[in-house]
């Protein structure tokens, strides 16, 4: 599914959390699999290392296959449209000054 992006909200159509909705923390294309927030959040137990001198526990995000979701609301796409105004401003600018 090409259409899901980051911060896009979906609800989950398959599997144990059926019928929850999220936002999309992140996306992992080459596996299709999508990190969504506050779903499928595991702990993790770290080894004492050099450097994590403490070792203790970290919570990761397990994916879910980008095929169990569906797209509930889109996230709104900012455009960047005074940029591109600025820069035609300019251009017009050295035109004349040429």
């Amino acid at each position: 599914m090409a259409d899901l992006k980051v911060n896009d909200k979906v609800m989950v159509i398959a599997g144990d959390n059926k019928g929850k909705t999220a936002k999309i923390v992140k996306i992992d294309r080459k596996a299709g699999k999508a990190c969504l927030e506050g779903i499928e959040v595991r702990e993790r137990h770290m080894k004492k290392t050099y450097l994590n001198p403490q070792g203790g526990k970290k919570t990761i995000h397990v994916g879910i296959d980008l095929s169990n979701l569906k797209l509930v609301e889109a996230a709104k796409v900012e455009k960047k449209a005074t940029a591109k105004k600025a820069d035609k401003k300019d251009s017009k600018a050295k035109k004349g000054a040429k």
